[in-house]
């Protein structure tokens, strides 16, 4: 599969392949910033797309990556179990937490939970 857009609730959606390339920085969150000019508002990135260090907060890849979104006014939607990553480090709960009560960056289980989130 390959990141393609798909239409979840009535809103445009990139929908990255889990087998494609590590997004490991801002200049990999551009080039998946670039694939949206086709039309999506919402991209969903699963947990096997992203290098590790993005739930390692002190590296700042988690915060230059999503602050790419934010500039480009694109929602950011992480998609899969993170639970490995949360049970260690209560910052990226805290940050779970907080971002799932905005409207710009989630932390979701699965598409499902992300069309729910969207409706």
């Amino acid at each position: 599969m390959a990141d393609e857009i798909v239409e979840l609730a009535g809103v445009p959606v990139l929908v990255c392949d889990p087998n494609g390339p590590s997004i490991a920085t801002e200049q990999d969150a551009l080039d998946v910033i670039g694939a949206t000019f086709a039309g999506a508002e919402v991209v969903a990135i699963p947990v096997p797309r992203l290098d590790e260090r993005f739930f390692t907060l002190r590296t700042g890849v988690a915060g230059g990556i999503m602050q790419k979104f934010v500039n480009y006014r694109l929602r950011l939607v992480i998609v899969g179990d993170i639970a490995a990553y949360t049970a260690g480090s209560t910052a990226l709960r805290d940050l779970v937490t907080e971002s799932n009560r905005g409207k710009q960056i989630w932390f979701v289980d699965d598409l499902d939970d992300l069309s729910a989130r969207l409706t």
